[in-house]
């Protein structure tokens, strides 16, 4: 028997002990869109990856930068002869080991996540799923809809293109070592939003620089833009960037690109 993983506090480590919890998180896969890979970043001592194989749906596979990990998890579950990955999911091209089409879920290093969404907003189109689980006020934030003080740059940016639901809160002592916040279980499924109707890239500046001094309204906020007059007239511009939903940061950047022509 492989012996257990010290839970290493660089990586932001927390490993869940709770069977129960874990057969929950799993269970929070849908299938959406019909994807035949899964993805588990940071599978640890593999307390989530027990279930996902046993879902013969779908074919599992791990990601870990965990030497130590990477090691037990080889010797525990010989069935992911193949199928696990050593290195950083954040440098990683997975395209080529997966394909055009998985699910991702995971336990995500507190440290990392904001990353991970980062880059899974890059490669949005591969991704029509994901349950993982992360720091609850973060979980809380990226669900949170527009007008609520958790409402911010991910929040905007991932609702642009996946429906968010807050499934479960987890309790510290549910892991080993218990982290000093709670956790929370999310769920991410890609809508039809191929791409919006806008400039993404002068969308995704505006949603950041809007949401970088939350108190002032937009048309303090976005200044260093250096927005076209007409733009600057506009009575949106007296809104808090916590107050625009989706479509509205979509409609000023169609707005800003019209009248900087």
């Amino acid at each position: 028997m492989a012996r257990q993983v010290r839970a290493k506090k660089h990586l932001g480590q927390h490993f869940l002990n709770d069977e129960s919890i874990a057969m929950d998180i799993v269970k929070g896969l849908t299938s959406h869109r019909n994807y035949d890979k899964v993805l588990e970043i940071g599978p640890g001592m593999g307390v989530l990856t027990k279930y996902l194989l046993d879902n013969k749906q779908y074919e599992t596979n791990v990601i870990d930068i965990d030497t130590e990990s990477i090691t037990y998890l080889n010797k525990t579950f010989p069935q992911l002869e193949g199928k696990i990955i050593s290195g950083d999911f954040l440098k990683m091209n997975l395209e080529e080991r997966l394909g055009e089409n998985y699910a991702i879920i995971g336990n995500f290093p507190y440290n990392i996540s904001s990353q991970i969404f980062f880059k899974v907003l890059d490669d949005r189109a591969k991704v029509p799923e994901i349950v993982c689980m992360l720091q609850k006020e973060v979980a809380e934030r990226l669900a949170s809809p527009p007008g609520n003080k958790s409402y911010g740059i991910l929040s905007v940016l991932l609702q642009a293109y996946y429906k968010i639901e807050y499934l479960f809160t987890v309790e510290p002592e549910k892991f080993n070592p218990p982290p000093k916040v709670r956790s929370g279980v999310i769920r991410l499924k890609r809508n039809d939003v191929a791409s919006l109707d806008c400039d993404e890239k002068l969308f995704r500046r505006v949603v950041k620089q809007g949401f970088q001094n939350r108190r002032k309204t937009l048309r303090n906020s976005l200044k260093p833009l250096n927005l076209p007059e007409e733009v600057q007239e506009m009575e949106l511009l007296n809104k808090r960037a916590e107050q625009l939903s989706v479509n509205d940061f979509v409609g000023l950047s169609q707005d800003i690109t019209k009248w900087s022509k």
